[in-house]
């Protein structure tokens, strides 16, 4: 073990654990026992601690370990999440404040609430909160290889760190709420840009230059089991294409990405961060960049706890070797600090979806706010626990397929969020017939999906190789895009066959989705007073 790189790692965890216990007391009304306080943060974010809280949300572990990892493996497929990142943001822009307006309107906290609110349907809700939660799960699972694989590096050996950052994470999540991640997410980006310039520097300084890294890694990616390149074959525009848009498609349908949309204090600030966002597309590119690094510098993998390389540790490894100890130390705790932000706020606002979307509609619906906000607070340990059981019992040789394939069930929800956003002309049973296709329809094609890298005869990625269906080729598809398409093309067909059958009363108007801080018809209420668990009522 490393005892100068551990003990920077210490300090910083113990830095930030503390922060995160304090953060209970910074910018609190009254009380956190409160969805709207606890899980939302008080709806109270500006536009810089929205652009911390939604940079430490959306560029996650997956950004410093799973993409490098990849890259490292398959060459160019790896880069997928740059231009998805790029593309994202305007791809969302309208959809996120139309959402941020009607949910302050409305008091909404999920897209789930809304989603009952706009259809009438508990069912259609609970649908959209299940999938919410299930996609969730493994993406919470990838924050922790992150942290596995800073220990790995550092040469300490078994799943006790594991379990002790869990427990200090759902400690202080618990406390605080929203706003632990929040005031954190200040720390983690400013180390991981910080770690960034450097490595970007320093270790082509160190290797010879970026000339001699690509070259190193053009001679060896054809080398490798998965046979890569630094450019793309033509059999993989397609799967590399349909990636990059369904990614960007499926990331701010994510529970997390709705509640620090929501934890915005105005419309205008959302608009904001949609513009100001791509600049950590940039960060994003030069971590792949380190894919090709680690293959210059002949890293070689730590053995993981199943005694196989482990390629999420390439990364740690890298920094380790090419870095004196004191600053692969800071980088170990970017690295680390940058998992434990999205798990805190991934494991809120799964709690906020059960209890809103599940508890709530179904088992109490007089549920008083405090009973709430206790229910989601009991639910974001059980959330924890449960990606902590993933990391212990499952095989996690390439934790980038946890990100991809939960993409894919999320992704199920577009129409009838994102869609309902715009018009309520498809019927809720129409929108449930579809999501129940699109999803069974994703089971049953990543069933399929083998991964001879790792031996998995099934979920073993992604991509849907269209020889599946008789073609002749090597081409291949990300299956979101085709199982959305089949989920859009049923309920579009179905809406005129339910026409008959009620609708369901909208609880939303169209002046809603334009509201902005400050409108008049937009109030708030105090805790106190709040049955319904709405933070906000419509004075009409």
């Amino acid at each position: 073990m490393n005892k100068v790189e551990f003990s920077i790692v210490l300090v910083l965890f113990v830095v930030v654990t503390v922060m995160g216990f304090l953060a209970a007391r910074w910018r609190r009304r009254d009380t956190l026992h409160d969805l709207n306080e606890w899980g939302l943060g008080g709806r109270s974010f500006g536009t810089w601690v929205t652009w911390f809280l939604l940079g430490g949300d959306l560029y996650t572990a997956y950004t410093f370990v799973a993409v490098p990892a990849l890259v490292f493996s398959a060459g160019a497929l790896g880069f997928f999440a740059v231009p998805y990142t790029i593309v994202v943001f305007p791809l969302v822009f309208f959809a996120a404040t139309r959402l941020w307006s009607v949910a302050h309107r409305q008091g909404y906290v999920t897209a789930a609430d809304f989603v009952r609110g706009r259809h009438g349907s508990n069912t259609l809700g609970v649908a959209v909160a299940i999938t919410g939660i299930v996609a969730t799960m493994p993406y919470i699972a990838l924050q922790m290889v992150g942290i596995q694989a800073v220990v790995e590096a550092i040469g300490i050996h078994g799943h006790w760190p594991l379990v002790i950052a869990f427990v200090v994470l759902a400690a202080y999540t618990y406390s605080s709420g929203l706003r632990a991640p929040a005031l954190i997410a200040f720390v983690k980006d400013t180390l991981i840009y910080i770690v960034v310039i450097v490595a970007v520097i320093y270790i082509p300084y160190k290797l010879g230059g970026y000339g001699k890294i690509f070259d190193a890694a053009a001679k060896a990616l054809p080398n490798k089991p998965s046979h890569g390149s630094i450019t793309l074959k033509s059999s993989q525009y397609l799967a590399y294409s349909t990636l990059a848009l369904g990614s960007a498609m499926a990331l701010f349908l994510y529970p997390h990405s709705t509640t620090a949309v929501l934890a915005a204090r105005s419309r205008n600030t959302v608009k904001k961060n949609m513009a100001l966002l791509p600049a950590y597309s940039l960060m994003l590119g030069f971590l792949a960049l380190l894919g090709y690094m680690a293959i210059a510098a002949k890293v070689t993998p730590v053995k993981g706890t199943n005694g196989k390389p482990d390629n999420n540790t390439i990364v740690p490894v890298l920094f380790d070797h090419q870095f004196p100890s004191w600053f692969a130390g800071i980088a170990f705790g970017a690295i680390a600090i940058g998992a434990l932000v999205p798990a805190a706020i991934m494991s809120i606002a799964a709690a906020n979806t059960f209890t809103r979307d599940i508890y709530k509609p179904y088992f109490r619906p007089n549920a008083s706010p405090k009973e709430e906000a206790q229910v989601s607070k009991i639910m974001s340990l059980v959330v924890k626990f449960g990606a902590l059981l993933v990391i212990l019992l499952v095989d996690v040789q390439f934790a980038l397929d946890f990100q991809l394939i939960g993409g894919i069930i999320i992704i199920q929800i577009l129409p009838a969020v994102v869609l309902g956003l715009y018009t309520r002309w498809f019927h809720r049973w129409a929108l449930l017939a579809g999501w129940a296709a699109g999803i069974a329809t994703s089971i049953w094609m990543l069933w399929y999906v083998p991964n001879p890298l790792t031996n998995h005869k099934h979920f073993g990625g992604a991509q849907w190789a269209l020889s599946h269906i008789g073609m002749n080729t090597k081409a291949a598809i990300w299956i979101g895009i085709p199982t959305v398409l089949i989920n859009l093309i049923l309920a579009t067909l179905l809406t005129p066959l339910f026409s008959r059958l009620p609708r369901g009363v909208d609880a939303t108007n169209a002046d809603d989705y334009h509201a902005e801080a400050g409108d008049p018809r937009v109030a708030v209420l105090p805790s106190s007073s709040q049955e319904s668990g709405a933070t906000y009522r419509s004075e009409r």
